[in-house]
Formats: C-alpha cells, structure tokens, sequence
C-alpha cells in the first residue's frame, strides 16, 4: 500500500480533521456547549482592556477545553465501539477522560478569574 506524502497528505489530514469537528458538532453536546461557551467568551476577551499575554492565555485555555473534549469524546467512542458492557478499564477510561475535561474547565476558571481580579483591583 503506498503512503500519501507531501501536499497530499496535508489535504487528506485537514480533511479528517474537518470530518472529526463535524463528528463532534452532530454527536457530542459537551462540545456543542463549550463551542458556544467560547464563541461568548472569545470576543469577551478581545473586548476587556487586558495585557495581550493575559488575551492569549483567556483564549488559550478556551481552546484547551475544546482539544480536551474532543480527546474525551474520542475515548468515549473508542470504548463504545469496542463493547457496550460495564467493565473496569472501559468505566476508568471514560471517567479518566472526564476528569481531564473537568480540569481544563478549572483552569479556565482559575485564568479567567484572575484576569478579571486585576482588572476589577485596577
């Protein structure tokens, strides 16, 4: 089987990418709602008068949680495909996987909560 190189490659791999973010806006709803938490919060960020590395990190964390839940759901599918019935491993990987979701929302917490502490303390 010959591998696709160069452009080629590049294209088929957006292309996957494209199928994956379509993936997740049709099936998951935690994505959905974290999407649409961005899409306020974003230009939020862009609107308040803040440092641009304090911008970067309220929109980095953002992007965070979403490549979180896309793991997360990626995990779940996984494990889904594989067999519906309870097991161990399957319930810690998919608890695993909510755990690290519920951390990047901590943490945007945490950075947006602190940017808006200085700038309520200015």
């Amino acid at each position: 089987m010959q591998k696709n190189t160069g452009i080629r490659r590049i294209i088929l791999a957006a292309g996957y990418s494209f199928l994956g973010f379509k993936a997740a806006l049709q099936h998951e709803a935690a994505f959905r709602q974290e999407l649409l938490l961005s899409f306020v919060l974003i230009p939020l960020a862009f609107w308040l008068d803040v440092e641009p590395l304090q911008r970067v990190l309220m929109v980095a964390v953002l992007f965070l949680v979403m490549i979180v839940e896309l793991l997360n759901s990626a995990i779940e599918a996984v494990v889904d495909r594989i067999g519906l019935e309870n097991h161990e491993l399957s319930g810690r990987a998919k608890d695993l996987g909510s755990a690290a979701v519920l951390s990047s929302l901590l943490l945007v917490a945490y950075v947006w909560g602190e940017v808006l502490w200085t700038l309520w303390i200015k």
